[in-house]
C-alpha cells in the first residue's frame, strides 16, 4: 500500500501511514491511501526514473570529459568533436530531466 502526504507529497510504502511524515513532520492524519491505479503508476515508474537519473549523471561525466579535451586543444578537428560531445551531452541531460518532470507532473515518481 502507498500513502501520500497531503502536505508535502512524500510517498510512504506500508500497511499503514507513518505516525509522522519523514519529510515534513505532518501527522498521520495528513496521509491519504493512494488508489491502486495511482500506486501502480508510481511502482512501475520507479526503475525508469532511476535510469533517467543515471543517464543525467553519465551526461554530466561526458560534459566534463569533453571540457577537458577542449582544454587540451590538441588540434581543431579533435576540439570540434569534443565541443559536439559537450553540446550533445547537454541535450541528453535535459531530455531526461524533462521526462522526470513529466513523470512527477503525472504522479509517477
Amino acid at each position: 500500500m502507498l500513502w501520500k502526504c497531503s502536505v508535502c507529497g512524500y510517498v510512504h510504502e506500508g500497511n499503514d501511514a507513518p505516525d509522522f511524515c519523514p519529510k515534513c513532520g505532518a501527522p498521520k492524519e495528513k496521509f491519504n491511501l493512494l488508489s491502486e491505479e495511482d500506486a501502480k503508476k508510481i511502482l512501475n515508474s520507479d526503475r525508469t526514473n532511476d535510469i533517467h537519473m543515471e543517464i543525467i549523471k553519465l551526461a554530466m561525466r561526458i560534459k566534463d570529459l569533453a571540457k577537458e579535451g577542449i582544454e587540451i586543444n590538441l588540434d581543431p578537428p579533435c576540439v570540434a568533436l569534443f565541443k559536439q560531445a559537450h553540446d550533445e551531452a547537454w541535450v541528453i541531460k535535459q531530455r531526461s530531466k524533462a521526462e522526470i518532470a513529466g513523470h512527477v507532473g503525472r504522479g509517477k515518481w
